[in-house]
């Protein structure tokens, strides 16, 4: 009864349009009152402890070095590496956007910031050279949301926070299947141009001409790689990454490319602070709902629940995805991981189910939800980009959100493809 009158309150509160994490806190408040433990006090107490953690530090720092990209101009730059190697095929562009989302996912981390960052760019040009609005916007939409599954991704740190695993392992732990989501979605859309009926366009570079936009690009490429590598050898934990992301962003936009003056340095501290104090009012609501939660023994019952399940582990990981799939078409991955983190992880735990396994395909699942109606946040940026409907843009989005589903299924099923890299780049 906890569970269904803390749901029916969140939903409820989207329904009539409240603020997610106000809904949090009432629905929070409904289960503390139903158990007698509420207390003013003991709001505010797991408010301010649900922030006071220094791995959270990590995501103002990724989401300013974010901000400095996409002001600094890097995003072009990278779309034009791309377009030098692979312009000339056919249905070119479509590859180019999966391959730009792919390099700057590793530079934002959110979903969001990748899927307006390229679509402002990607999408018209698309649209220009012939390709069907829908189509080109589908396909910017489902190549938006990998920067959730490449480090460093925010979902991962939020995953890391509420189950207290290590964010480094998760972020190495969904480097290869972000890289398989970007394969499988040109794999489709190899299929989904000659169906089109897409012809080429584009000329075939020179190596000198490929040399000169991979010089201007190079500062931008290498940021990645300065993360990944030093996440993997320990050099730095992910929020000390953070910080030297957004300080070599900083550094690349004032001294190198020299396309950011002091407005527009206030302009992205600006976006950085509004973006940070939204993400993090979020948090502290879900610490709340929690430990409602936690109080009313509601993991407890659902581990008893799914007692029948907990030898058949490959079963209830497939419940699970549904169950993950349903909840991300309502809300938004980020509080849906601190939600329902909390509640199945001691299921997750009783199974014998590896947590950072669990938790990389959880954020991969959760973040599908940011492409489908009626909450999909990417979904809702990317029409707006290209002026056309929503629903115009799940259509021509199918085939892509079929093969990430098919994958999702696949990583539940066999989960040696996400185990077996991560033990060797862990």
């Amino acid at each position: 009864m906890l569970a269904v009158l803390f749901l029916g309150i969140l939903v409820v509160g989207s329904v009539i349009g409240l603020p997610i994490a106000f809904g949090l806190l009432l629905g929070g408040a409904a289960v503390m009152f139903s158990l007698d433990l509420f207390s003013v006090q003991t709001v505010a107490q797991h408010v301010i402890g649900g922030l006071d953690s220094f791995t959270l530090l990590a995501m103002p720092f990724f989401i300013l070095s974010g901000e400095i990209m996409n002001e600094s101009g890097i995003s072009r730059r990278i779309v034009d590496f791309v377009t030098a190697l692979v312009g000339h095929v056919r249905g070119s562009l479509g590859y180019i956007a999966v391959i730009s989302c792919m390099i700057f996912a590793g530079l934002s981390g959110s979903a969001l910031a990748d899927t307006v960052a390229l679509g402002s760019i990607l999408i018209p040009m698309m649209i220009a050279d012939g390709y069907s609005p829908a189509r080109a916007t589908g396909l910017i939409t489902c190549s938006g949301i990998i920067a959730n599954y490449i480090p460093p991704s925010m979902g991962m740190i939020l995953y890391g926070v509420a189950s207290g695993t290590s964010i480094t392992s998760l972020f190495m732990g969904g480097l290869i299947p972000g890289i398989l989501f970007g394969c499988g979605i040109m794999l489709t859309w190899f299929f989904v141009v000659r169906r089109d009926g897409i012809t080429a366009r584009g000329t075939r570079k020179s190596p000198k001409e490929i040399l000169q936009v991979t010089k201007k690009a190079i500062w931008a490429l290498i940021l990645p790689l300065i993360i990944i590598v030093g996440l993997r050898g320990g050099i730095f934990t992910p929020t000390e990454g953070g910080a030297i992301a957004a300080a070599y962003a900083l550094f690349v936009g004032i001294f190198v490319y020299r396309t950011m003056d002091f407005k527009s340095i206030v302009r992205v501290f600006r976006n950085t602070v509004r973006t940070t104090a939204s993400v993090m009012f979020i948090c502290g609501a879900s610490m709340v709902a929690a430990w409602a939660i936690s109080a009313g023994r509601v993991p407890a019952m659902l581990v008893d629940l799914c007692s029948g399940l907990i030898h058949r582990p490959i079963l209830l990981m497939v419940l699970f995805q549904l169950v993950f799939l349903v909840m991300g078409m309502f809300l938004d991955v980020g509080p849906n991981i601190l939600i329902l983190t909390p509640i199945v992880l001691p299921i997750v735990e009783a199974a014998g189910i590896d947590p950072i396994y669990f938790g990389v395909l959880m954020v991969i699942n959760l973040t599908f939800g940011e492409v489908t109606p009626p909450v999909g946040i990417a979904l809702y940026a990317s029409s707006g980009i290209s002026k056309i409907d929503v629903m115009d843009t799940v259509r021509g989005a199918l085939p892509f959100m079929i093969a990430e589903i098919a994958m999702i299924m696949l990583f539940a099923c066999v989960p040696q493809i996400i185990e077996w890299p991560l033990a060797l780049l862990t």
